[in-house]
């Protein structure tokens, strides 16, 4: 490239003090050889439509705008037609506050950040290691808004990067307190846990993200290892079938063997307080009879006595009864069953 040395010690003898950059300068002479027709009306005109094209300026239903002058914040503007100072002195930065992005991790074809570019590098970040010690492909998806926006642009150099570093490093805190099973399973719990641990640390780091879900997609373990994994899985299986079927059989024979041991048990309870009571009736009739006996003891004996015949007679089948003081015919008495002894 060529350099106008001349052209350029002309520009450094320059008085600095209230003069204009060379640039301006350049500019300010080609405007003036420029020739319209009109003038200075037409520059005018010209720079004043400029003038008004940079103060005034429309900001979205799903935005803000956040206004710095010289750099400097100093307001943000609503949704609508707003007024600004020229370019130069105020400066105007729209931000979705609506919008809801997203960022993937670990999914092919998915988005990358500016630290991780290529499939391996996507595929290392949803490698992670589980709290027993096994490797689990673990991608998941993170949606989030901007909620502060002068936190978003002034806070944090690079949020996005930001709100990539803290996601990984809260999913890999919440899989590695858990076991492998427990991430196949249980995804809608890390994933609000993982979303609950990340919000705190985006806050902590005044980032002005609010994470709105982070969902986990289908986990699984490395393809090397997957023989090996699945051998383990049926091992369990049949684990807890065994153990399954062992309460099985305890739970039938159990409570079998407890029932009938209160049956007998009742029983015993049942024969013993017949017998008692047996026995404290048979007390209580031998005592009556004691009683009766003393007032009157012949009665008592005969009534005692024919007692034990009206018993006795019937489980004797037929009697025949020989009076011996009879000459003649054999005088038969008939005392069968039907016709027994009724003592009264």
């Amino acid at each position: 490239m060529n350099w106008d040395w001349e052209k350029l010690k002309q520009q450094q003898q320059r008085p600095s003090g209230g003069g204009v950059p060379p640039q301006m300068d350049e500019m300010l002479n080609k405007i003036k050889k420029i020739k319209l027709p009109g003038g200075p009306i037409i520059i005018l005109v010209l720079l004043a439509l400029l003038i008004g094209s940079s103060t005034f300026y429309t900001v979205g239903v799903d935005e803000v705008g956040v206004v710095q002058r010289f750099g400097k914040f100093v307001r943000l503007s609503q949704p609508g037609l707003n007024f600004k100072l020229p370019v130069g002195i105020e400066k105007v930065t729209k931000v979705k506050v609506r919008r809801v992005y997203k960022e993937e991790f670990g999914i092919r074809g998915g988005r990358s950040g500016i630290a991780r570019v290529g499939a391996e590098n996507e595929r290392s970040v949803s490698l992670m290691l589980t709290g027993d010690l096994n490797v689990a492909v673990v991608p998941w998806i993170v949606q989030y808004r901007i909620k502060d926006p002068y936190d978003y642009l002034f806070k944090v150099r690079n949020p996005n990067k930001l709100l990539r570093d803290m996601s990984e490093a809260a999913v890999r805190l919440v899989v590695g307190d858990r076991s492998i099973n427990e991430v196949i399973s249980k995804r809608e719990e890390i994933a609000v846990e993982s979303r609950k641990v990340l919000q705190e640390e985006l806050d902590n780091a005044q980032s002005g993200i609010h994470v709105v879900t982070i969902e986990m997609k289908k986990t699984n373990v490395p393809k090397p290892v997957q023989p090996s994994f699945n051998e383990v899985n049926q091992a369990v299986q049949e684990k807890e079938q065994m153990i399954y079927n062992a309460k099985r059989e305890y739970n039938m024979a159990i409570p079998a063997a407890k029932g009938q041991a209160e049956k007998t048990i009742k029983e015993a309870e049942g024969f013993a307080l017949d017998r008692v009571n047996r026995a404290k009736g048979d007390a209580a009739r031998f005592e009556s009879i004691y009683r009766a006996y003393v007032l009157a003891k012949d009665v008592t004996k005969r009534r005692l006595y024919l007692e034990a015949l009206s018993d006795l007679f019937p489980k004797l089948g037929q009697k025949y009864i020989v009076d011996r003081n009879q000459k003649n015919l054999l005088p038969l008495l008939n005392l069968g069953p039907k016709e027994g002894i009724k003592a009264k």
